[in-house]
């Protein structure tokens, strides 16, 4: 089946996010989201939790430690839901609840319960790129990052910012700016001989 999924990048400080495990697949997923946005609002529900997501807690004052088992009062208030549990029938529930609250939901390692995916991120400056195999390989997805990583200089943040000024200096309506930010940026995308 073709790839239907589409890419959104959610201003998690804006949102709050439930994270339901303590263990290490809820320290991965908590992890993911701090990486991308340290100011992620993150509740995080277990019976346990190891050292690991306590030393987390204690750095962000934003993400908060609840030790009780999951219940639907735990959905009030929350955006997103990430079920990270090794327990098929907990992670089920959890999806359960979460659809019944109209809550968008990722399940750990079952990508036929997930609304989305955390995807492999590449990030250089204000550039962040999602990479995504519809839930096929995250391995693949894991190694086409490493590749981008590499072959993406880290100078083109400083690019991102100059273009960002000329941008906000052009004239014009919408579509003449985008046509004049096209001619700009043209070199970037042309063969080096081209660009002679």
């Amino acid at each position: 089946m073709e790839n239907q999924l589409f890419p959104v990048f959610f201003k998690l400080n804006r949102l709050h996010v439930l994270v339901v495990g303590g263990g290490h697949i809820g320290l991965e997923k908590a992890n993911a989201i701090l990486q991308n946005c340290a100011e992620s609002n993150i509740t995080v529900v277990s019976l346990d939790f190891l050292p690991e997501l306590q030393d987390i807690a204690r750095q962000y004052p934003n993400v908060e430690l609840i030790r009780k088992p999951f219940s639907c009062g735990d959905l009030l208030g929350k955006d997103l839901v990430i079920a990270a549990t090794n327990d098929k029938t907990l992670n089920y529930t959890v999806w359960e609840k979460a659809k019944g609250a109209k809550v968008l939901i990722n399940v750990a390692d079952t990508p036929e319960l997930c609304d989305f995916y955390l995807g492999s991120i590449v990030q250089k400056g204000n550039l962040k790129i999602a990479i995504s195999t519809n839930g096929k390989s995250p391995t693949v997805a894991k190694r086409l990052k490493q590749v981008l990583q590499e072959a993406i200089p880290d100078a083109l943040d400083e690019v991102l910012n100059k273009l960002h000024i000329i941008r906000d200096k052009l004239k014009g309506d919408f579509a003449a700016k985008v046509k004049q930010l096209n001619n700009i940026t043209e070199v970037l995308v042309k063969p080096e001989n081209e660009n002679a």
